[in-house]
């Protein structure tokens, strides 16, 4: 039987595929039957493969999506069409091929007659790896931009020889929100006194799942693994840790809340983590007390830190403030943020602006992790202040 009446046979009844096959032999006299696509049958589902898939900032990598029926057979010349559910993080052509656009994670989706199938694409940096073993942040407290500028010698000739961020803004008061910000990429409440633990996405989470270690040294804290309100000078608003499921939950994270004196032994003994969170209590950080009592108190516990052989090696140091006195431009106002590392350029002064979104995305980004909680999946990158 030729493959002329075979065709007609298997079609009748069907216009449009009539039309198909009729077009198909006209056009060329040496069609197989395997060549001509079988429109009888309907698409069940769409395979995607590679089912994962990671690709640097710039660079591509080609998915396949292949339709089949229920019998899980391969159907050909079915049209598919691709989507991006993140175009900031990737995108996707119409032949599948993928392109890495900034740090994070997206799904890219093939559909084709109603039926879609997924890969998964993790996007790393374009220099790939992660370029810190070791990163702290110390926030201090209610403090305009122009007040910290004029009154804290210490921290400012940090600023002078390291990273100085002239244009960046805390992103609401009063404090807890900047706080939550800089943990999970939300504000969550403006409620100081908020008791809730919170189940979002959150850089402990982050940290975790990358495989990297994490402590909270808070000042005055009671107690090891201590999760409750306010004690003395030790203000459980400035340590948001302590309210995150990933930390509350979870009886071994729990116990890297941890009062601030074990910092310098840790930093004695070589064991500090990957991401230190240095929280000062109510007197050290300027809520309470003068600006120069807290610029004392940085010189006395940070100045040993920077100067150490870990922090010489591998360290980047963050110290900003969580929200400025009286300002409320951008939500916070205008406070100081301060970057200090070897590898940071030196005497840099940046005029982007800056909200709390891009520390959380800089911090987690100098670890090697390339997924960003929140608002710091879009924030802007702060890389201007390293060397390439």
């Amino acid at each position: 039987m030729t493959l002329e009446r075979k065709l007609f046979r298997g079609v009748a009844g069907l216009a449009g595929a009539t039309i198909v096959a009729t077009m198909a032999i006209a056009s060329c006299e040496h069609l197989t039957e395997s060549s001509i696509p079988d429109l009888t049958r309907a698409v069940a589902s769409v395979e995607v493969t590679p089912p994962t898939a990671t690709v640097a900032a710039g660079q591509t990598v080609q998915l396949v999506a292949t339709p089949k029926d229920s019998s899980g057979n391969p159907l050909a010349g079915r049209v598919v069409t691709w989507a991006s559910s993140s175009t900031s993080i990737a995108t996707v052509n119409a032949s599948g091929l993928v392109t890495g656009v900034a740090e994070g994670s997206a799904t890219i989706t093939a559909t084709s007659e109603g039926k879609s199938g997924s890969a998964g694409v993790t996007v790393t940096a374009a220099s790939g790896g992660a370029r810190f073993g070791h990163v702290f942040l110390v926030t201090e407290e209610n403090t305009d931009y122009v007040d910290a500028a004029s009154s804290m010698p210490y921290l400012n000739s940090l600023a002078a020889q390291y990273g100085l961020a002239t244009q960046y803004y805390a992103v609401t008061h009063p404090s807890i929100g900047n706080y939550f910000m800089l943990a999970t990429g939300q504000t969550i409440t403006n409620n100081d006194g908020y008791s809730t633990v919170v189940t979002v996405d959150n850089i402990v989470r982050e940290l975790l799942k990358a495989g990297k270690t994490w402590k909270s040294y808070a000042e005055d804290l009671p107690s090891v693994g201590y999760t409750g309100g306010d004690q003395g000078d030790y203000a459980r608003k400035h340590n948001v840790f302590a309210l995150l499921s990933d930390v509350v939950n979870d009886a071994a994270q729990v116990k890297n809340l941890v009062p601030f004196t074990q910092f310098a032994t840790d930093l004695r003994n070589g064991t500090l983590p990957s991401f230190s969170n240095i929280v000062p209590n109510l007197c050290n950080d300027a809520h309470d007390c003068s600006l120069s009592t807290a610029d004392r108190w940085l010189s006395d516990n940070i100045g040993p830190l920077i100067s150490s052989p870990t922090f010489q090696q591998d360290g980047l140091l963050i110290v900003t403030f969580d929200e400025s006195g009286g300002d409320d431009t951008n939500g916070g106002g205008k406070v100081e943020w301060i970057v200090v590392s070897p590898k940071a350029k030196r005497g840099h002064q940046s005029t982007t602006v800056y909200k709390h979104q891009s520390t959380l995305r800089l911090m987690l980004k100098a670890l090697g992790v390339t997924v960003f909680p929140g608002a710091a999946a879009t924030a802007p990158d702060m890389s201007e202040f390293f060397t390439p």
